[in-house]
């Protein structure tokens, strides 16, 4: 098993991706073959915008699929026999993948704990300072991401895909915008993890580190124009300096150059690059026991994580308590004016019929309270949808691109689905049990409160999870946000409790309107009271029994939560 090990090949055999129509397709990548032998390999990928560079990078790490040829390691086809370990491989994108109010030695340390299972606390502490030590992060590992420089940003990317040793480092631009001297850092750190045994590929636009790496990669407009040592780079392409590739590049047709490179390319095969014996002996001493983590690991991880980030966000903090406690007040202040016209038909007779048959008057003040009871009703229902709205609408959309990485990494979407369920339960549960008791208490709206909370809180978890799923298939927070608020704005109209629908539209639109049955639930609370008979008095829409009420909310949840597990599965790296 070790010598299989030993032989650390990665090779690409005719890979090529194409999209568009058959007739007229476009290339992004054509019959490129690579053999990358030996470990301990720095391998620079240049090129021009466009001509490839990224889309190789990700057929590699599993992220795209060729349309043909194969990609190999150590023998074993990725496409047919899986795709590498989430141990084996690192990725280093060109976007953030840490929390910007995370400290440094907290995201090496979730990303030690989410890779590596099995790790006593102790072990976790030790790889933790290791992995900062090594990337030179020690003396600052108590800052949060937010004001690291774009240096000490890649340094971190970089220490988070080593926590578990991986034999393939693929990294995309992490030199890019940098100043010289954290380019040379940066290309210092992975000349240092080649050194330790891996094949690190590096994108890169700078030709200033070439002779740091043991060979170079060129690809124009998806066809491979080179691959050998960077020490023939300039008599290969007929130039005097390193800086003179890119015009020389635009001299030739893509398809040429790619022509020319098979003519050539096995004498240049035959010359060297790099060390194979120096890379099998650094791997054999970077040998190491790898686990993923479990589900309750990952579960623990990532919840813990969301409220730390929660309680680090003064602004989504206050916005919380500014909606918990000011929206109840706002039912509140909307009810004042009818509070005596509330305390007047509890004092009605018993059969208060035959009042409103010889008292017109007491007839408009019947009908004016239950307008009124209704509207109060629907009022608190739809505020909770807004609240639910703003809870989860931007949850998954919001740290898309991290989700995407820490997947890549083996995060199960049923974790980080959990978690996300579980973090948001809680603020429905606050949310909705404040605005209960505190209206209870102020209008003394009779009816059962523990029934009527209940409503309340399937009404607001029932929206926080379609939002959710919003949040899960929407490219960006701001889609999922205005979404969410769409929706939420046609709860009030489409419900049919303000104003009155066609009944075949009713049909169709009640069954997705939270709204909806949170009022129709909570008015059979008043069952017992003459306010129902007011509200029947007024209304034409048709009320539905408690258990009804129930069972549609429930369901709409777990549409809502099935949804963001389906928009989770599925990779969203654009």
């Amino acid at each position: 098993m070790l010598a299989r090990r030993l032989k650390s090949v990665l090779e690409l055999q005719n890979i090529a991706l194409q999209i568009g129509p058959e007739d007229a397709p476009v290339f992004l990548l054509k019959d490129v073959s690579l053999r990358l032998e030996g470990g301990g390999l720095l391998v620079a990928v240049l090129g021009p915008s466009g001509c490839g560079k990224s889309t190789l990078m990700k057929v590699v790490a599993g992220l795209k699929e060729a349309t043909d040829g194969s990609v190999l390691w150590e023998g074993r086809n990725l496409a047919e026999e899986g795709d590498f370990e989430p141990h084996e491989v690192g990725y280093v994108p060109q976007f953030s993948i840490a929390h910007e109010r995370l400290e440094v030695w907290e995201c090496i340390e979730d990303a030690v704990r989410l890779r590596c299972g099995g790790l006593s606390r102790e072990e976790v502490s030790q790889r933790v300072d290791a992995i900062l030590e090594e990337v030179g992060m020690d003396s600052i590992s108590e800052k949060r991401v937010e004001v690291l420089s774009g240096g000490q940003r890649r340094r971190l990317a970089l220490g988070m895909e080593l926590v578990s040793s991986p034999r393939v480092l693929l990294c995309d631009e992490v030199t890019s915008g940098l100043d010289p001297k954290a380019e040379d850092e940066i290309t210092g750190l992975l000349r240092s993890a080649a050194d330790k045994g891996r094949t690190v590929l590096n994108i890169t636009h700078s030709l200033k580190h070439l002779n740091s790496h043991d060979s170079v990669v060129v690809l124009v407009q998806g066809f491979l124009a080179y691959h050998a040592s960077p020490a023939y780079l300039l008599h290969y392409f007929g130039i005097n300096h390193q800086e003179d590739l890119y015009p020389a590049l635009s001299q030739r047709a893509p398809e040429e150059w790619g022509m020319s490179w098979q003519k050539h390319k096995a004498s240049y095969e035959k010359l060297p690059v790099g060390s194979a014996a120096q890379g099998v002996e650094r791997e054999k001493s970077s040998e190491v026991e790898h686990r993923s983590a479990g589900f309750a690991t990952q579960l623990e991880v990532v919840l813990s994580r969301r409220w730390k980030l929660f309680w680090r966000d003064p602004g989504q903090v206050r916005l919380q308590l500014a909606l918990m406690l000011g929206f109840p007040c706002l039912v509140v202040v909307f009810a004042l004016n009818g509070l005596p016209a509330l305390r007047a038909v509890a004092e009605l007779p018993e059969d208060p019929l035959k009042q409103m048959v010889s008292d017109f008057s007491a007839k408009l003040d019947y009908l004016r309270v239950g307008g009124m009871v209704s509207g109060l009703i629907m009022f608190q229902v739809v505020l909770l949808a807004l609240m639910g709205a703003n809870n989860a609408a931007r949850e998954i959309a919001g740290e898309r691109l991290i989700l995407e990485k820490e997947k890549f990494s083996g995060l199960t979407p049923l974790a980080y689905i959990v978690s996300k369920v579980a973090f948001l339960s809680v603020l429905v549960a606050v949310q909705s049990v404040w605005m209960s008791f505190f209206v209870h208490l102020v209008v003394q709206m009779p009816g059962g409160l523990l029934a009527q909370t209940m409503l309340l809180v399937l009404v607001n978890g029932a929206m926080t999870a379609v939002s959710l799923g919003i949040s899960g298939v929407m490219a960006t927070a701001e889609q999922s946000s205005l979404v969410s608020v769409y929706l939420v704005g046609f709860q009030l109209p489409l419900s049919g409790a303000v104003l009155a629908l066609p009944e075949w539209l009713g049909v169709v639109t009640r069954p997705l309107i939270a709204s909806y049955w949170g009022w129709a639930g909570f008015l059979q609370t008043l069952s017992d009271t003459r306010f129902y008979t007011a509200v029947q008095a007024m209304t034409q829409t048709p009320l539905a029994s408690v258990q009804m009420v129930v069972v549609v909310l429930l369901c709409q949840a777990l549409m809502g939560v099935g949804l963001a597990y389906w928009g989770c599965k599925g990779g969203r790296w654009e």
